[in-house]
């Protein structure tokens, strides 16, 4: 499971139907309603917020705003209802951690956005987060490339 903490608008059309997919599946968990996924150390930034089923529904929306951007058809009804307004922190070495690992894999899949953002050295972070400064975080599992 990947919940990016960067802008969705930087992933390619596999990764963002990726993303809503991981996202439901972590409101799905979040909400007790699977069993699987329940330790995945993702959750934990959601799980550690005080809204956490309202911090996984303002992810989703974000999600599905760029989605609709891109004339895809998301299911918005997926998404439920945010209860509260709220915000997570993330680490500025966890976004760059991130980028790196995001472009690693557009090299491979998606030379032209590669090309397209290679060159950016502050990327946005998805709408939910603020960043701070610090390094990656300690839910982060490193991934082999």
């Amino acid at each position: 499971m990947r919940l990016w903490s960067l802008h969705p608008k930087y992933l390619d059309p596999q990764g963002l139907v990726a993303l809503w997919r991981e996202a439901l599946l972590a409101q799905a968990v979040l909400r007790g309603e699977t069993k699987g996924y329940r330790s995945h150390p993702q959750l934990d930034r959601f799980r550690e917020n005080r809204a956490p089923l309202s911090s996984i529904s303002l992810y989703l929306k974000a999600i599905h705003d760029e989605a609709e951007t891109r004339g895809y058809a998301f299911d918005k009804n997926k998404i439920r209802p945010v209860r509260k307004r709220v915000t997570l922190s993330v680490t500025s070495g966890q976004i760059e951690y991130e980028w790196l690992h995001l472009m690693e894999k557009l090299l491979v899949r998606n030379p032209a956005l590669h090309r397209k953002y290679k060159d950016i050295s502050v990327p946005e972070t998805h709408p939910l987060f603020k960043v701070r400064t610090g390094g990656v975080e300690p839910w982060e599992r490193p991934h082999n490339t």
